[in-house]
């Protein structure tokens, strides 16, 4: 079974986050923090567990970190509680859903099944800068160039894609020979 609590932490460092482990009279959270989120990984053994402790979790480590929350500023108004666990149940796949429509005390991302790296990243995917994969076609970069280039000057495309100094291309962008 893959350990949920490493996999969150190696995602959330690799996404900026700094994270730091905290644990109270049986308690336990990931906690995570970047220049505007802040937030609380709480792990369960099974989703009941989740629907039956997830408040009274969230409500301790905010109790103990009031004081740092308080002082954030603009960061206490993105502060996330995040509720997982690897165990999968119909019966409680709604209410675990519903969670996320609950704005009291935190914003919640809460997901059952978590059992491989990719269900990790999909799980906190909202709180990861986002990454856009631009999938470039082989092939010649000059001929990309002028195909998108067709409102440009050919004279001054060709001094562009050649070895004119940029006061030549100028030049050329404005009419002159």
């Amino acid at each position: 079974m893959m350990d949920i609590h490493t996999q969150t932490e190696i995602y959330l460092r690799e996404a900026g986050y700094e994270t730091w482990n905290w644990a109270d009279s049986g308690t336990e959270a990931t906690c995570f923090e970047n220049q505007s989120v802040v937030g609380f990984i709480h792990e369960f053994d099974s989703a009941q567990q989740l629907i039956t402790e997830w408040q009274s979790r969230e409500k301790k480590v905010l109790e103990r970190h009031a004081l740092a929350l308080r002082s954030a500023s603009d960061k206490a108004w993105n502060v996330y509680s995040v509720f997982l666990t690897g165990d999968q149940s119909q019966e409680l796949r709604r209410p675990i859903e519903k969670l996320e429509e609950n704005f009291t005390l935190t914003r919640k991302i809460a997901r059952q099944g978590i059992v491989t790296v990719e269900d990790v990243e999909n799980a906190l995917m909202t709180l990861a800068p986002i990454r856009a994969r631009p999938i470039l076609e082989s092939g010649d970069l000059e001929d990309r160039v002028r195909a998108r280039s067709k409102s440009i000057r050919r004279e001054a495309l060709d001094g562009f894609l050649g070895s004119a100094s940029p006061s030549e291309i100028f030049e050329l962008l404005r009419g002159k020979s």
